[in-house]
């Protein structure tokens, strides 16, 4: 009797090698990302900044994903190119803007480097500096979100049918680890802003060892699609139409999920941007103890979403996950607008809440898109949530200037937690919705992830 050959993925050890491979990818990702959020104070001062300033330089991380919708786009090269010309690509321009960030805080630039001069030449009201850290944050973002759709991808493609959710959530944790190591290194590295370049160097170079580390995958990705008898472009011979990314869009239940995605990490990701710069104002924490503080957000993810991805694969549940991760977040903000309560233990919660929605948000996809299609509908969900990365820090930065005028020793953050609450409420009311679609469509959303409707 002839032997069946096996593919690469049905070997549990491919399988978990890639995840770690593509986690690692991840991890840089976050890691640059957040490596400046307990650096603010510290940017700041060095290079004269307002609160809106450092707003701005978060925001523009989005802008090509929001404005020039470059995720959307980068998901539908991915469909029609494949994995590897897109993600090297990618993550190409994730570390070049990386390297531009850096070089626009070094002393070799601010001494008349290469770019100075031009920078210096137009719109004077920002410094060279900051218009060289922009311009670098947004190549970054370019390469960043398109990136985070690949590796989408590669998850579906090595894992589906097999522990997709749990994959996901070790995903998700992988991206966590590297929020949570920004938050404990950045500000041991800056020495309160002695060695800031050091810092901010240590995270670019990070980010190229990311870029190699995705060329090792590369090669695993050929050798799967040759024994799979694959091209690295869509399996069929239909090629993109503008018509799929409207039937994606008028998918009720894909909506709802989008909208929830946007709010929900919109009270995320800005107020870990600012988080630490909050605690040491609101409890006088030192940078290094708000960062470690902070930290336990991304520590708690790493914990929990792995955990609850295994039990979605499983129970199923899904949009009830996601209602309660928003109920949550609701909670935390109004506990930090309104209490005195310590930060530590609603740090943990918030971790928690923030496993709970992404476990359950980004493997149910599957579910509600075809395969061929997936690459399209996560990169458009990225740029739908981009809407809110961008947006969300540069209001920030500025209803914090306009409530704490003459920019106070100790700033009052209240009116920005309240604008966090506002979003988790709407993200709340996204998921409610969500499940009442799911009630009505029969998408099996609260089904265990390897069930569909009408399946026993």
């Amino acid at each position: 009797m002839e032997k069946i050959k096996r593919a690469i993925n049905d070997s549990a050890a491919a399988r978990w090698g890639i995840l770690i491979l593509v986690g690692f990818i991840l991890s840089v990702n976050y890691y640059f990302y957040d490596a400046f959020s307990t650096l603010k104070d510290m940017l700041t001062r060095e290079f004269n900044l307002t609160n809106t300033d450092y707003g701005l330089f978060v925001s523009f991380y989005s802008i090509p994903n929001t404005f020039l919708l470059m995720a959307v786009i980068g998901g539908i090269i991915l469909d029609k190119l494949g994995i590897r010309r897109t993600g090297f690509t990618f993550v190409f321009f994730m570390a070049f803007g990386a390297f531009l960030t850096a070089y626009g805080m070094s002393e070799a630039y601010r001494n008349g480097g290469i770019g100075y001069a031009f920078m210096q030449s137009f719109l004077p009201d920002y410094s060279p500096e900051l218009k060289m850290m922009l311009l670098g944050r947004f190549f970054f973002g370019l390469g960043a979100e398109t990136s985070i759709v690949v590796m989408s991808k590669i998850l579906v493609k090595w894992f589906k049918g097999k522990d997709l959710a749990l994959a996901f959530g070790l995903k998700v944790g992988f991206a966590r680890l590297g929020t949570f190591a920004a938050l404990q290194v950045s500000p041991v590295l800056a020495k309160g802003g002695e060695q800031l370049n050091t810092a901010i160097w240590f995270a670019a170079i990070l980010v190229a060892i990311g870029l190699l580390a995705f060329i090792v995958y590369m090669m695993f990705d050929i050798k799967l699609d040759k024994q799979t008898e694959q091209t690295s472009k869509v399996t069929d011979n239909k090629r993109f139409q503008v018509k799929d990314v409207l039937d994606i869009l008028t998918n009720r239940a894909y909506l709802f999920i989008a909208l929830l995605c946007v709010t929900f990490y919109s009270a995320v990701f800005p107020f870990m941007a600012y988080a630490p710069d909050f605690f040491f104002h609101k409890f006088g924490m030192s940078y290094e103890k708000s960062g470690q503080i902070a930290s336990l957000l991304p520590l708690g993810t790493m914990i929990f979403t792995p955990i609850f991805g295994f039990f979605i694969d499983r129970k199923g549940k899904a949009a009830t996950a996601m209602i309660f991760g928003s109920l949550a977040l609701v909670m935390i903000h109004l506990s930090f607008a309104f209490t005195n309560i310590p930060p530590y233990a609603p740090m943990v919660l918030l971790g928690i809440a923030f496993s709970l929605v992404p476990a359950a948000m980004w493997p149910t996809m599957v579910k509600l898109v075809d395969e061929k299609e997936i690459g399209t509908a996560y990169g458009l969900m990225y740029s739908i949530q981009n809407l809110g990365l961008w947006g969300v820090p540069l209001l920030a930065g500025i209803i914090l200037d306009k409530t704490n005028p003459g920019n106070p020793d100790t700033l009052n953050y209240t009116p920005v937690i309240l604008m966090f609450v506002a979003l988790g409420f709407a993200g709340l009311l996204f998921a409610l919705l969500l499940k009442r679609e799911d009630k009505r469509g029969g998408y099996g959303v609260e089904l265990p992830l390897n069930k569909r409707p009408g399946k026993a």
